[in-house]
């Protein structure tokens, strides 16, 4: 189904590719050798016994409307959080003292969101919508029970049972837990508000149903009406 973060020959942007080495570059960062290849394993091999069509990887949204919700933004939002918690488990120890596991942090983070290529699919206007399948059985379900049988250390598992935090099926209950729910959390937070403040200036110029295609889009309608005002969103909304 092309859903390997590692052998993927469907890429056809550099910027796509580049997603593709920094997720390979942060799997390289655990540091206990057999975390890292169950990591690397997983990507690689991703479930097969799962009887639902599944978006390649490298295309699928991190969500249907609410954030990442364009082509390739599952691949964008994992790279984001991930680099977010390891940003996160900095400031725990040098200003809070603390001591956090970051190959706990690292291999949760990476992983947490990877099912979701089950739980979308695309359709008309280049969006995405949830599938059929994954309005039943959700993402998270689904990567625990596949963590389990691959045998993945608990607190890893936790890491990823508990990412959706106070909303979520069980809170965070470690402090790798909380880093990585925290760090979801803010990613999400960034690109939904981004996309949505970018709507919403567009439908201001009369574009109809607006649909943005990436967070480089949307960064680029806000920062033009902050710098050029309605005229220079308008030119650029024309350009596009």
């Amino acid at each position: 189904m092309g859903l390997s973060f590692y052998e993927s020959s469907s890429i056809d942007s550099s910027y796509g590719e580049s997603m593709f080495d920094e997720i390979r570059g942060l799997v390289d960062l655990i540091e206990n050798r057999e975390l890292r290849e169950k990591v690397k394993g997983f990507l690689k091999n991703p479930p097969s016994d799962i009887d639902a069509p599944a978006l390649p990887l490298e295309v699928c949204p991190a969500g249907a409307y609410q954030h990442h919700s364009y082509n390739g933004g599952l691949l964008q939002h994992t790279v984001g959080v991930t680099k977010l918690a390891l940003t996160l488990s900095d400031l725990v120890e040098s200003l809070y003292g603390g001591t956090v596991e970051r190959d706990t942090v690292l291999a949760g983070a990476i992983l947490h969101d990877v099912m979701k290529c089950y739980c979308y699919e695309e359709r008309g206007e280049g969006g995405f919508r949830t599938s059929d399948f994954g309005g039943k059985v959700d993402h998270l379900s689904l990567m625990v029970g596949e963590m389990m049988k691959r045998e993945f250390p608990l607190d890893v598992v936790h890491v990823v049972a508990s990412h959706h935090g106070d909303v979520g099926p069980t809170k965070p209950k470690t402090v790798e837990a909380l880093i990585v729910s925290v760090a979801d959390l803010a990613d999400s937070d960034l690109n939904g508000k981004l996309l949505r403040a970018a709507e919403y200036l567009l439908r201001r110029t009369g574009a109809y149903r607006p649909k943005l295609s990436s967070s480089k889009e949307a960064l680029d309608v806000v920062t033009t009406k902050d710098r050029e005002g309605w005229e220079g969103l308008r030119r650029l909304s024309d350009e596009n």
